[in-house]
């Protein structure tokens, strides 16, 4: 069944940026774009310019603990002998100079961020006209110091001619509940410029006013099952050109094994959508919909829920050993990390921190990774519990106070623990403490079937002290 109702609500109060948060990011803009006019920074500037999630209206609410970002272009005349560099350079001196944002400011290779003490943070980017000749639209690249051609105006024009195809903005509340699946499910890759435009190469203009995106369940239905036909058709990671700048190739935010992990949980969540929409009965329907989304879809409804069935065969996977079944890692890649019991991350061969704690010891620590088939090749960010194939590594970092460095008066030490039968017969547990590789990056190898975790620790170097731990960051080798 399509539940239409429910989706309406769902997306209202679950999945959809609420006005308020609207409210406070569109505040907070036009105080930048006050701060940025009134600043000493050299380039005239022209206009400034909306760009991604935002400018398309395809924003979500951030899940978990996540934050919601805004992209801001700074459309400018260019500097006579500026490098590419010095715009962004430069645009950051004028943020982290000031007592208003020196705190919240990093400058990062193409933008500068600013993020705010609750889940908003806002990117803001360069944006050089007519550097060379009448016309031309260049970001700035800071590491490399090239000047790159981009066309966001004309991309935003794209998003927005392909929703004008579908009826009641379902276009658009459709790629809101993937991208809603994406963060909920953390099962696959794929940034939000390079999912939004798969999407988009779903809908035609002879598509306009037809019954396959009438309303939000029917766009989703067609879009995931077009989708996947055309993955299917491309067992190799294809080109996705952007459709404003065919030059540039969006694929390329992904490796090989990402493309393939996507392309999987595609097929999967197609076949669980066409099961929620052919259901018989509303509860039967809810029950399917909620495999898809999790609970908070038509929440309040007395009917069974898919993550508490899965929650219960997990605990019947789990071994005190902590030598779990290798049927846990299916539920995991179905259901994610959410069905593994708080007392996972506690297994009994983990070992204690044997440093004295201060009073106050920060969980505001936060682990990220990246993925590479070896230590010194291309490497592309993943997510937690994102289900990675028993080859190549990660490489693990750490920050504070979500975009903060680990302060130099401190250092790291990483808790890597591993779990399942394999790693547990080898007894390659472990669950002791490491030093970090690179910086306070570490380094690890993908062998062992089963799920992971990495932790940082931060101690104080004057009396060793523990001052700050994360949250495990999970990894699932299937």
């Amino acid at each position: 069944m399509k539940l239409v109702s429910d989706f309406k609500d769902f997306l209202a109060d679950t999945v959809n940026l609420n006005q308020t948060r609207i409210n406070r990011l569109e505040e907070r803009v036009e105080t930048i774009k006050d701060f940025i006019r009134g600043s000493d920074w050299e380039p005239p500037i022209s206009t400034f310019i909306e760009q991604g999630s935002w400018a398309h209206d395809t924003i979500i609410r951030p899940v978990d603990i996540g934050e919601f970002d805004a992209d801001l272009l700074v459309k400018v005349h260019a500097v006579k002998g500026w490098s590419a560099a010095q715009y962004v350079k430069e645009l950051g001196r004028v943020f982290l100079d000031s007592g208003r944002y020196g705190d919240k400011t990093v400058v990062y290779d193409y933008c500068v961020t600013i993020t705010y003490a609750d889940d908003c943070k806002i990117d803001i980017a360069p944006l050089v006209m007519d550097r060379d000749y009448q016309g031309t639209l260049e970001v700035c690249n800071r590491r490399t110091g090239e000047f790159e051609d981009s066309q966001p105006v004309e991309y935003t024009r794209w998003m927005r001619e392909k929703n004008g195809y579908s009826g009641n903005n379902s276009f658009r509340k459709a790629t809101r509940l993937i991208k809603y699946v994406r963060d909920i499910k953390r099962r696959f890759s794929c940034q939000s410029v390079l999912l939004t435009t798969l999407i988009g190469h779903r809908i035609e203009w002879f598509d306009k006013d037809s019954n396959a995106f009438s309303d939000t369940p029917s766009a989703l239905q067609t879009i995931m099952g077009r989708l996947d036909d055309w993955l299917q058709a491309r067992p190799d990671k294809p080109a996705v050109p952007n459709p404003a700048l065919p030059a540039q190739d969006f694929a390329d935010l992904w490796n090989d094994t990402q493309y393939a992990n996507f392309r999987n949980f595609v097929n999967k969540y197609r076949k669980w959508i066409d099961e929620a929409i052919d259901a018989a009965t509303r509860s039967d329907s809810i029950e399917k919909w909620r495999k898809v989304f999790g609970d908070d879809f038509a929440k309040g409804e007395n009917v069974k829920k898919a993550e508490a069935s899965a929650m219960q065969r997990t605990n019947a996977m789990l071994l005190e050993s902590a030598a779990h079944l290798d049927s846990l890692v299916d539920s995991i890649i179905d259901f994610g990390i959410t069905i593994l019991p708080p007392w996972f991350k506690s297994p009994p061969h983990i070992q204690v921190p044997p440093w004295k704690t201060t009073d106050n010891v920060s969980r505001n620590v936060q682990v990220s990774a990246e993925y590479a088939l070896q230590k010194g090749g291309r490497a592309h960010p993943v997510q937690n519990g994102e289900v990675l194939p028993s080859r190549g590594g990660l490489w693990f970092d750490v920050r504070v106070n979500k975009f903060q460095v680990v302060p130099a008066d401190c250092y790291v030490r990483w808790r890597i623990t591993n779990t399942g039968a394999v790693a547990m017969a080898l007894k390659k547990g472990r669950g002791g403490f490491e030093r970090p590789a690179e910086g306070n990056r570490r380094w690890e190898e993908l062998e062992y079937r089963g799920v992971h975790l990495a932790e940082a620790f931060i101690i104080r170097r004057s009396d060793d002290r523990l001052v700050g731990h994360s949250e495990p960051f999970y990894v699932v080798i299937k």
